[in-house]
């Protein structure tokens, strides 16, 4: 289905749902598409008078149901127009009843209601679209409908069943009269007799001889009817006929039959459907399995996206057989290794599903829209009303912005809405709460003073957490670093507040960690008896659990680790592509980190799959593996090696030296996997073009958040406010990161809005391109002191565009300093260089004027000995043009060697 296809049938299916017009906001937030696409599309559909405007503010939009593309056959009484879009039945349950079937059932339902019984109607599509299926629908919307009769027969007939004999065919379904061909001993009714106040459904009809096209277009025109050998007895009947076939009709059928079936419906192939909907067919399939077996089915996430992509030409028919024999070879191996619960895995697929996989690449972006945040893991169970999600191991889901309740409870809600027993969540689940309690201690700040802390934690929580640990270090014998100290503060913080309203807190591993740390549990009785007395609560034994927690921490869990790097991969056709590649990014970045593969053009992909496996398990790196190729095969080399031994990979096909340096250098930078990978995905789509918006005529915003809630990050609020030296132009705005996604789309919508210079916060949110400032440096005073800095950088640059308007000529003042602020952000990154504010003002406004005189052709300043200075700066002359490319393309100039050689000496003398 197309994408303007996409949104009409989203259109249609929320204003049925809501009764009313929508703005395209409500849509895109509806079909998660970004909202000026959505309005450029329903604008579109309003050119072709596919939807109609309703005026305001904002402009809204519905569904015109009738246009000439997609007309609906009615007859022009009110009371029966009325019926086809009211009445809801059987044919409404169907997957894509609101997406790609939408016409198709509003077809469907004109012809089983139009007066006096109906119209005969042709069914077109593939094989295994669902043609059957689709007419028994139509019957049951009759039945519901009232216009057949309870009783009323639905008489099936395959005339490709007797194909080699048209005789015997035209007697199934007219009958026959004795004698009428050798064989024929008595009278026989046919199927349009048992029809009768019925509907016939003839599929195949295309195998139906002329003879009987014609005697069945008779019995259309008149209602009546001759058995075969039958010469003067007419039969009359009121049947309905509903016809299918696979073929195109003026190829196979009488144009004097098809002139009198009054409505065609085509239903389309299942590669013309969205994923989505092939999505719910899944959904459907496997729960009617799960219905047989009478237990849950769990499905591997990447063989549902196997399912998802792969070649389906079978249509429907093949799609249902083939999650049969996966489920069967499921519930085989549940049987014979005597396991707990039926898995289907990527090895219980057949080879032709399983190359679904290696097309992920194309559809990547959908998928993981349909698929977002679903884990690695789904359950379907017949008796839910909705698809039931679940993982298997997906402690990573939750990061340390969480707090532990909130941890728990989501999983044990989901588990428990999922009807789980107890001993099943454990079993499939295995929640590891004690790799989620070193995430959380592990993310809190190395360092924070009593004085700092109270600004934040009550001051009675404080001075009883000092007590405590000093018990615990007398009693345990252990010391106890800063990070237990502030850690259990803000916990304590959260948890007594969580109980004095009443909310339950639960520990999945309560018993584990009572044996496993019996001194530690003791002692946190102890403590759990002096916060009930001081707080006047009553700390529950689960709780009781989590203060262990803290407890049996030692520094060595707690240390940061030595982070890898991301591992960069290049493999490339050819005898020396990818190695000469690497040897130059490698010599112009210093260290030897990019890895190379070549693939000669004689070597198989197999060959050279073997290689890269080899290579990925050398390289064993926790953080991941980068692999950039170039086209064909390879591109799926990463999909399939994260599914054979689940190291985590992301391919970039099309690269070139640029991408592989960019790649590189962040790597080296400590940047993570998802964000290497979006970097050099848009260097590959856009070249060096990223777009940056103008900043300056927004006023200026600190988000603070924090994990503990928004009561925290309202006093960093208010302690920025209180230091600051502008706080007329800038805004202060707290957020809670409990919910990470919910949290990010907040940041997306406020940077809009405004200027975001800087993010503080309790743990560390690494949003691009905005600065991180810890919570404890604002309360030791050094992180007032950086957001001052950055509140005046800004205010700096705001004063040179204004001051270079009058000077020079560029359209854009505003997007061209923000542009070359950009450039020189990364020519920093590049040369792993510093410059400060007053040379990064001054090489912004050099850039600008350069780009004003070559603009109007003017020549360039020289230089004196350009040759020898180029041999003496080729690396920083090769990163300083690769910065300033983007420059250049935008604004249509070229950078001269001499302009380019002045740009060296700026950055690398510091003058």
């Amino acid at each position: 289905m197309s994408r303007l296809d996409e949104i009409y049938y989203g259109l249609i299916e929320l204003t049925n749902e809501l009764n009313k017009p929508l703005s395209a906001l409500q849509l895109s937030k509806h079909l998660n598409i970004d909202r000026s696409n959505v309005s450029r599309y329903l604008n579109q559909l309003f050119k072709e008078n596919r939807v109609e405007k309703v005026s305001g503010r904002p402009v809204l939009y519905r569904p015109i149901l009738n246009d000439n593309k997609h007309k609906v056959v009615v007859d022009d009484k009110k009371e029966n127009i009325g019926k086809i879009r009211t009445l809801k039945s059987s044919l409404d349950l169907m997957v894509g009843a609101k997406l790609s079937l939408q016409v198709q059932i509003q077809q469907a339902k004109a012809a089983i209601i139009y007066p006096p019984r109906g119209l005969h109607t042709l069914i077109l599509g593939e094989t295994g679209v669902g043609k059957s299926m689709f007419a028994e629908l139509m019957y049951k919307f009759s039945i519901e409908g009232g216009m057949l009769k309870k009783d009323a027969p639905f008489i099936r007939f395959n005339c490709a069943d007797y194909a080699d004999n048209p005789q015997l065919v035209v007697a199934q379904i007219f009958g026959v009269k004795k004698g009428a061909y050798t064989g024929a001993d008595l009278d026989k009714d046919g199927l349009l007799k048992k029809a009768d106040k019925g509907i016939l459904f003839l599929d195949e009809v295309h195998r139906l001889s002329p003879q009987g096209q014609e005697m069945l277009f008779t019995y259309i025109d008149k209602g009546t009817f001759r058995p075969l050998g039958e010469t003067e007895k007419v039969i009359k009947v009121e049947a309905q006929i509903i016809a299918a076939t696979t073929e195109e009709p003026q190829s196979y059928l009488l144009k004097t039959f098809t002139r009198r079936i009054p409505m065609t419906i085509t239903l389309p192939a299942l590669r013309e459907r969205s994923l989505r909907e092939r999505y719910y067919l899944l959904e459907d399939f496997i729960k009617a399995e799960s219905k047989r077996l009478g237990k849950s089915i769990y499905i591997n996430k990447n063989a549902l996206i196997s399912f998802l992509l792969y070649d389906c030409p079978s249509n429907i028919g093949q799609l249902k057989s083939d999650i049969q024999l996966a489920c069967a070879k499921g519930f085989l191996s549940y049987r014979t290794n005597s396991k707990s619960y039926v898995l289907i895995d990527q090895s219980d697929l057949h080879n032709g599903v399983k190359k679904g996989l290696m097309k992920i690449q194309d559809y990547r972006d959908e998928v993981e829209t349909l698929l977002n945040n679903k884990g690695d893991i789904l359950r379907f169970y017949y008796r839910d009303d909705n698809i039931i999600l679940t993982t298997l191991e997906d402690e990573d889901k939750y990061n340390v912005q969480q707090h532990f309740y909130d941890y728990i409870d989501d999983k044990l809600r989901t588990l428990k809405e999922q009807g789980l027993g107890e001993e099943e969540i454990n079993e499939i689940l295995n929640i590891d709460i004690e790799r989620f309690f070193k995430k959380y201690i592990k993310d809190l700040p190395h360092t924070i003073g009593r004085e700092e802390l109270c600004k934040i934690v009550d001051v009675n929580i404080v001075n009883l957490v000092d007590k405590m640990l000093t018990l615990a270090e007398h009693k345990l014998k252990r010391n106890f670093d800063d990070k237990v100290y502030f850690g259990l503060s803000l916990h304590l913080q959260g948890s007594i507040e969580r109980i004095k309203q009443g909310h339950k807190v639960y520990h999945p591993k309560l018993n584990l960690i009572r044996s496993q740390y019996p001194d530690e549990f003791i002692l946190a009785m102890e403590f759990a008896s002096i916060i009930d007395k001081t707080f006047n609560i009553t700390v529950p034994l689960d709780e009781i659990g989590y203060l262990t927690m803290f407890l049996s921490s030692t520094p060595y869990d707690i240390d940061y680790e030595e982070e890898n790097k991301v591992a960069i991969l290049v493999i490339m056709h050819g005898n020396s592509t990818a190695s000469s590649m690497t040897n130059v990014v490698n010599s112009l970045i210093g260290e030897n980190h990019a890895q190379s593969l070549d693939m000669p053009l004689s070597m198989k992909a197999q060959e050279m799959y073997e290689l890269f496996k080899k290579k990925v398990l050398k390289l064993n790196n926790e953080k991941g593996i980068l692999l950039l190729v170039d086209m064909g095969s390879l591109t799926n080399f990463g999909d399939m090696i994260k599914e054979e031994i689940g190291i985590n990979i992301k391919t970039v096909d099309m690269v070139s030296t640029p991408v592989v340096l960019e790649a590189t250098r962040k790597a080296l930078l400590g940047r993570d996997l998802n964000s290497i990978y979006e970097a050099c995905t848009a260097l590959c789509r856009y070249g060096m073009q990223i777009p940056i918006e103008r900043r300056d005529s927004k006023k200026m915003l600190v988000i603070t958040a924090c994990f503990t809630g928004e009561g925290a990050s309202e006093r960093l609020k208010e302690i920025i406010y209180s230091q600051i030296d502008s706080t007329d132009v800038v805004e202060i705005i707290p957020l809670n990161i409990l919910d990470k996604k919910d949290f990010l789309m907040q940041v997306d919508k406020y940077r809009d809005e405004y200027n975001l210079i800087a993010i503080v916060g309790t743990v560390n949110v690494k949003i691009s391109n905005v600065p991180f400032i810890p919570a404890p440096d604002i309360l030791t005073g050094s992180g007032i002191k950086t957001i001052n800095s950055i509140i005046n950088l800004e205010e700096i640059y705001i004063n040179i565009k204004n001051a270079l308007r009058n000077h020079i000529e560029v359209d854009n003042i505003d997007m061209l300093v923000d542009d070359i602020r950009r450039s020189v952000k990364r020519i920093e990154e590049f040369l792993n260089t510093k410059l400060d504010k007053d040379i990064e003002s001054g090489i912004i406004m050099h850039i600008c004027f350069m780009v004003d005189r070559i603009k109007k052709g003017q020549t360039e300043p020289s230089f004196n000995n350009i040759n020898d200075y180029k041999d003496r700066f080729k690396k920083e002359f090769i990163f300083i043009r690769q910065c300033i490319r983007d420059i250049e393309v935008k604004y249509n100039i070229l950078v001269g060697e001499q302009d380019l050689a002045h740009l060296v000496r700026m950055v690398t003398e510091k003058e």
